[in-house]
């Protein structure tokens, strides 16, 4: 069993769902921080899990930003089994990014 700490970035290219980090079949994962950038102007944020167990997806932080300024939409850990997904969706595509904090726990 091991332990990989990773990042996933998100730079949108549409306002639509992005999938942003996918659990390995084989692993967990546990979702530290979702840092949420904002360059200026104000934008809607959603995050997203998407469990893979019950194909459903499930809105699970909202947040309305007004920048420049840096906010994370994480207010504690999450957790991910296999195959589940993180999806962020923004308003509009420009001045906003997210980086997000992962410790993937595989059991390869």
């Amino acid at each position: 069993m091991a332990n990989v700490y990773k990042n996933a970035f998100f730079v949108p290219t549409t306002t639509a769902n992005t999938t942003v980090y996918t659990c390995n079949a084989t692993a967990r994962a546990i979702i530290q921080n979702i840092q949420i950038t904002n360059e200026s102007g104000s934008k809607i944020v959603k995050s997203y899990i998407h469990d893979n167990s019950t194909s459903s997806t499930n809105l699970i932080a909202y947040a309305n930003i007004s920048g420049p300024t840096i906010c994370n939409v994480a207010k504690g850990p999450i957790v991910l089994e296999e195959n589940d997904s993180l999806l962020i969706e923004t308003s509009v595509t420009t001045s906003v990014t997210a980086t997000v904090s992962i410790l993937e726990i595989n059991r390869d």
